[in-house]
């Protein structure tokens, strides 16, 4: 397996391009780098505080409110993906932003695929590592693939039916003189 540390994923930060100067450590042992490091929790907490370091979540992290407490505090928080089919990390990210009120990083690390973009970032993740066999541009296309969403979720708190019947009162409503 190669380094984790070495490798190079394509970066998406709040849907463009971006030069990520984290370092993901996957290893609970490894040493730490010199420079921005984001780490598994377990290791983050027992480090505690570093400006330098942020915790990566495995996708069964039971986020109660004593966690979501100790995590506002994180530069940002990675949300790891072991499989493209285990969507667990959507749930998480969704609890860290609206029932916690996360407003810092949330990434998707892991095997994160182009045809989750959209998704993941309806469910409040702003920043993507995909997988290494993933085209940059493929994904930010798929950012963009629909124009509008049924569903209410993070980035859009209003279903779409209700959009369409204010947007329908607000043409039949005259003008005021």
């Amino acid at each position: 397996m190669p380094d984790q540390r070495t490798e190079v994923h394509p970066f998406i930060r709040d849907g463009k391009p971006a030069e990520d100067r984290w370092v993901l450590i996957r290893d609970e042992q490894a040493a730490l780098p010199d420079s921005a490091a984001i780490v598994p929790l377990a290791r983050w907490q027992a480090l505690e505080g570093s400006a330098e370091l942020a915790p990566w979540l495995s996708s069964d992290t039971e986020l109660t409110p004593e966690l979501a407490e100790e995590l506002a505090a994180a530069p940002l928080i990675a949300i790891d993906f072991p499989k493209f089919t285990d969507g667990r990390g959507y749930s998480l990210a969704r609890l860290l932003r609206e029932r916690y009120g996360f407003d810092g990083e949330i990434r998707a690390i892991g095997d994160v695929l182009v045809d989750q973009a959209f998704f993941l970032t309806r469910c409040g993740f702003n920043a993507l590592s995909l997988r290494q066999d993933q085209w940059l541009e493929d994904a930010l296309h798929a950012l963009n693939a629909f124009s509008r969403a049924y569903q209410p979720a993070v980035d859009v708190d209003e279903p779409l039916f209700r959009q369409r019947m204010r947007e329908a009162i607000t043409r039949e409503e005259p003008a005021l003189a």
